[in-house]
C-alpha cells in the first residue's frame, strides 16, 4: 500500500509541475515566452507548445491513459532534452528527470508495468 501511494504523490508532483508549466504557456504568462523565445521557439509557438504539454498531462493522470500519457510525455520531454543539448545547457537533465520520476511513479501504482517492461520472453521452440 505504501508504494501505490508513493507512487501516487510521486505522480501528483510531477503532474502539477507540468500543469503549472502547460498553463503558463497557454496563457502566454511572460516568463513562459521569454523562456521558450530564450530556447529558440518562436513566441506565435508557445500556446500551441502549452496545449500540447497539457493533453500529455491529462492522458498521463487519467488512469485508463496514464501508459499512453507517459508514452506521450516521454516524447515531449525528449524534445525538451535536445533543445537543453543544443544549447549545451546543464538543464537538460531536469526533462530526463521528470521522465525518469514519471515513469517510475507508474511503475510503483503497478508492478504489473516493471513485469512488462523488464521481463525477457523466450522464444518459442523451432519446429523440427
Amino acid at each position: 500500500m505504501l508504494r501505490v501511494w508513493t507512487g501516487r504523490v510521486v505522480g501528483a508532483w510531477i503532474a502539477l509541475f507540468l500543469l503549472v508549466d502547460g498553463v503558463m504557456k497557454v496563457l502566454k504568462l511572460g516568463p513562459a515566452i521569454e523562456g521558450t523565445v530564450r530556447l529558440g521557439y518562436p513566441a506565435t509557438q508557445v500556446a500551441t507548445i502549452g496545449l500540447v504539454e497539457l493533453i500529455c498531462v491529462a492522458m498521463y493522470v487519467w488512469p485508463q491513459t496514464s501508459i499512453l500519457g507517459a508514452i506521450l510525455l516521454t516524447g515531449y520531454l525528449g524534445g525538451a532534452t535536445a533543445t537543453q543539448v543544443r544549447l549545451e545547457n546543464a538543464w537538460f537533465l531536469l526533462p530526463v528527470a521528470i521522465g525518469v520520476l514519471a515513469w517510475g511513479a507508474l511503475w510503483l501504482r503497478d508492478p504489473k508495468l516493471g513485469r512488462l517492461a523488464f521481463t525477457y520472453a523466450e522464444a518459442p521452440p523451432s519446429p523440427r
